[in-house]
């Protein structure tokens, strides 16, 4: 398709009713040959770069034969040509009417090629087409992998025997409903749009914006990390048990409650712990750098030992009362279910041995830090959205499925564990899974080390992959090294999760890095939760998740749980990950790079602007809450430098019109022309001017009008400009001293014309006079601030001169408030009545009044009378008295010729000639007094 819109092709071709010429498409047409390309099973997840508005070249492999290539041409030009296909202009109207956003979809990342630039396509052999996992293999087998790990085997059985089984039912019981409640909130914003790279962080950071997104995404990495050593040393520890004789050191012996009675308790050596652990860290790491295609082909095979240790478990445990007559297994007994109701909390050892003792106090709140681990990996299924055929059907009944079954497993393994053993047998058998399991322990041992050494793969696997997506995002420059291109593995980031998971291994104690996780974890089902929470409650026309079992009051729950949580198992961990938290989002705000993604909080502002504007109403606003809302008319009289739109002393006085810089002003332009002709200009010039906003770090917004001339274009913003009670009310400008200089006489009446609409539409007028002397914020000031209170404003000059004050450049000045009074008038009455005045304000001025002649007095006098005492004022009143008696005069003139009263601005006009005169002298003797007589007050 050619962009003038016709379709060409080598055969016949017939045309339509607008007389566009139309052939029909044909086997070798381009545009088949093209589409023959792409990948069919990738349609549901590049649909929308499929259509995207894009210029495509289609280029031909060297090894066609040349016939081929003939064929393929459709110009005569050959297969050098470029075909540009465009969708009939479908996209536009897609981006115009907002759709993209409303389905959840998000910009294409910076890697992809953006709309408009140019994409190759080679045409030949259609690409291999990629399995697709559905919902067993895809999520709910990963989940039920990740979740069922190391704490099952060697742990749950200790948990069992320290917290008794009532305790140990709502210790799974709690933890089940905060993974279960995180699951719901997962399923629903994923089945919200298209979910990309980097699992719960694109989630979180879509919703709740990139700053929340990259400090829970960290995090989350960490716990992945951390998650990969726990992993290992678990199956060190199994190994080590299993063949006691591979130790290198002396194992530890520790003996129950000071007694012999159940004879010594070996444990494996730490710096056993810690060879072997680094040793089998870096294996797993040179199989991760064989790729993720050989740890996925192999990832299934995990599952089986796992399946079949569990299937030898629950056998074993049926027979456990013939098969092994050990001291301490009961079998399931109804008396050894009764004793083992209760729990027994007491003092361990590093290793998890009763030692009363023992630096490690054990309780309700700690044993929900160790058991927690035991939950997660709901969050493996959505880590592999790319690899499933229908993303928004797998991962909600995937996950949910893997959590409830897991769950079910953990409360039913209660019970049966509670009814086999003794408590004594429970707390120092640490792998009573294996010694009940039938047919032999080995079978135990193979499956918890193939699980564990699993399990410490995925993780090895995963986090590399999550740090390197917030790497992608290109937020955060200090994470560039961790960039890698699309289908590349992230090398780097690899080794350095290696280098975090060496360092926990290192510590060597299961039981302390446990929590850590804990932590890390916990954080991200918060994100998860608040994530769905506030979506929910926001409830935006492009929240339509496929899930609908869901509710903000649930996700709000699941958070709350998952908070609680963390200050359950210790509130100094919580403390210290929170503020991990936040520094990350401190230094992500202040030094990333993050742009608008469309998430919540920016829907959460936006609902929140239109209900205070909605509670505002439209009536007038109560003194007590008036707040200056300053339009800053930024037109220049004269020129200013290209890469200026505004006049930097402008800008500055803008920001001393508000109390502590708070509040909004708007900024505003004309741009002489036609709408249609400078509409991209406007643009372009809007956004220089917002620039510069920030760059003086002045709190508003910028708008650029397209007028034929100022006058009409200030008369349209002043009408318009602002939202109900958030309309400007003070209109800012600078004296326009160029007129007198260069001698444009239009000018002044634009002036005139701009001042007197603003009196027409109520709004307060501060004109700037001598702006290239206004101090920057840096020139502190010192000395007073003079208000000439002349007319009654309303309070507005006392306001703008208190608003100066809380200025660092102005608070060490004083205000001065001048009077004037006529000269037979009370002026220390006057002086009292604003003093008076000025307190009920509460603000600190002095009072000065000044003393003139009235307009009575002159007209009386004759004229204010002659020679020493005639007023330097006199010249200038006759001056003016003639330029208006004159203007009058052809007023007039024109009216009686047009036989047509006096009008202006098309009202009919009374001139009462006195009251002319009386304003006249009265702003001219007004002049001169101040000039005279108030200078010197100041020096």
């Amino acid at each position: 398709m050619d962009t003038n819109g016709e379709i060409e092709s080598a055969d016949e071709e017939f045309h339509s009713q607008s007389g566009r010429k139309y052939r029909p498409v044909v086997a070798h047409d381009r545009a088949v040959l093209e589409m023959s390309s792409l990948d069919p099973e990738s349609s549901s997840t590049s649909a929308n770069a499929q259509s995207s508005l894009r210029k495509i070249k289609v280029s031909l492999p060297e090894n066609m034969h040349s016939e081929e290539r003939e064929r393929s041409s459709l110009s005569p030009d050959g297969p050098q040509r470029e075909s540009k296909l465009e969708l009939f202009g479908f996209d536009s109207l897609v981006n115009i009417l907002g759709l993209k956003s409303m389905t959840g979809e998000q910009v294409p990342a910076p890697s992809s090629p953006r709309d408009g630039e140019d994409v190759a396509i080679t045409l030949g052999r259609p690409k291999a087409i990629d399995l697709k996992l559905g919902t067993m293999m895809g999520v709910f087998v990963p989940c039920l992998q990740n979740i069922l790990g190391i704490i099952y085997y060697i742990r749950f059985s200790w948990i069992v025997g320290m917290a008794g089984i009532g305790e140990s039912l709502v210790l799974v019981s709690f933890c089940g409903l905060c993974t279960f409640l995180t699951a719901i909130s997962l399923s629903a914003i994923a089945t919200n749009g298209a979910m990309k790279g980097g699992g719960p962080y694109y989630l979180i950071g879509r919703a709740l914006g990139p700053e929340v997104g990259v400090s829970i995404g960290l995090c989350f990495f960490l716990g992945n990390a951390v998650a990969g050593s726990l992993y290992v040393l678990g199956a060190v520890e199994t190994f080590l048990d299993a063949v006691p004789s591979a130790g290198i050191f002396r194992e530890t012996v520790t003996r129950v409650n000071g007694t012999d009675s159940l004879g010594p308790i070996p444990s494996p050596s730490l710096h056993d712990l810690q060879i072997y652990g680094i040793v089998v860290t870096i294996i797993l790491c040179f199989i991760v750098f064989g790729g993720v295609r050989m740890i996925n082909r192999v990832a299934p095979a995990f599952l089986i030992p796992v399946l079949f240790s569990l299937f030898c478990i629950f056998v074993g445990i049926v027979f456990a009362k013939k098969d092994h007559p050990t001291a301490g297994i009961t079998g399931l007994s109804l008396s050894t279910f009764k004793d083992n109701w209760s729990s027994k909390y007491q003092n361990t050892n590093n290793a998890g041995i009763p030692d009363p003792d023992g630096a490690i106090y054990w309780n309700f709140n700690a044993l929900v830090g160790l058991f927690f681990p035991a939950v997660t990996g709901i969050m493996a299924g959505s880590n592999r959205s790319a690899s499933l055929k229908d993303t928004q059907r797998s991962i909600p009944v995937g996950t949910l499925a893997a959590t409830l079954t897991t769950s079910a497993l953990y409360l039913v393994s209660v019970l049966l564990f509670g009814a086999l053993a003794t408590r004594e047998k429970l707390l120092t058998d640490r792998l009573l899974t294996a010694t009940v399991a039938w047919p032999f322990p080995a079978i135990i041992y193979i499956g918890i080390i193939l699980s564990t050494l699993g399990a410490a793969l995925q993780s090895l696997t995963g986090a590399p992959r999550l740090l390197a997506a917030i790497a992608n995002d290109d937020i955060l420059p200090v994470l560039n090294y961790f960039k890698v291109a699309d289908g590349s593995e992230p090398h780097i980031a690899t080794l350095f999760t290696a280098f975090i998971c060496i360092c926990c291994v290192v510590i060597g104690n299961l039981d302390l890095i446990t929590p850590t996780i804990t932590m890390f974890f916990l954080l991200c089902y918060a994100g998860v939760n608040l994530s769905c929470f506030l979506l929910d409650l926001l409830d935006a026309p492009s929240w339509r998740p496929r899930w609908k079992f869901h509710h903000w009051s649930l996700s709000l729950l699941g958070a709350s749980l998952c908070m609680v949580i963390m200050f359950l198992i210790s509130w100094s961990f919580t403390i210290v990950s929170l503020a991990l938290a936040s520094l990350i989002y401190y230094y992500v705000s202040i030094k990333g790079k993050a742009g608008d993604w469309g998430d919540g909080f920016k829907s959460a502002y936006f609902q929140l602007a239109l209900r205070s504007l909605r509670s505002l109403g439209a009536s007038q606003v109560h003194p007590k809450n008036w707040y200056p809302i300053p339009l800053i008319f930024c037109r220049p009289w004269g020129k200013l430098p290209e890469n200026v739109p505004c006049h930097p002393k402008l800008a500055d006085f803008a920001n001393c019109m508000k109390k502590k810089g708070r509040g909004m002003s708007i900024f505003v332009s004309i741009l002489d022309g036609d709408y249609h002709e400078c509409a991209e200009d406007a643009k372009t010039a809007c956004k220089q001017l917002s620039t510069y906003i920030d760059y003086k770090r002045c709190e508003g917004v910028a708008e650029i009008v397209v007028a034929p001339n100022m006058s009409a274009g200030f008369r349209g913003i002043i009408q318009t400009m602002g939202l109900g009670n958030l309309k400007p009310n003070i209109v800012v400008m600078r004296y326009p001293e160029i007129w007198r200089r260069e001698n444009l006489t239009e000018i002044p009446a634009t002036f005139v014309g701009i001042i007197n609409d603003c009196i027409v539409a109520n709004k307060a007028v501060v004109i700037v006079k001598g702006l290239d002397e206004w101090p920057n914020e840096y020139q502190r000031q010192y000395g007073t601030i003079d208000l000439y209170w002349i007319v009654r404003d309303g309070g507005l000059m006392l306001l703008l001169s208190q608003l100066l004050l809380t200025k660092e450049s102005f608070e060490s000045c004083k205000i001065q408030v001048f009077c004037i009074a006529e000269e037979d008038s009370d002026a220390e009455e006057l002086k009292a009545d604003v003093k008076k005045f000025l307190y009920d304000l509460r603000m600190q001025a002095e009072v000065i009044v000044v003393t003139m002649k009235s307009w009575d007095t002159q007209v009386e006098g004759g004229g204010g009378g002659g020679g020493a005492q005639q007023d330097e004022s006199a010249e200038a009143f006759t001056g003016a008295q003639r330029r208006i008696a004159a203007y009058l005069g052809e007023m007039k003139e024109r009216a009686e010729r047009e036989g047509a009263p006096l009008m202006a601005d098309g009202k009919a006009v009374v001139v009462n000639e006195m009251q002319v005169e009386k304003f006249l002298y009265t702003t001219l003797k007004l002049n001169s007094t101040i000039l005279r007589n108030l200078l010197p007050l100041r020096g």
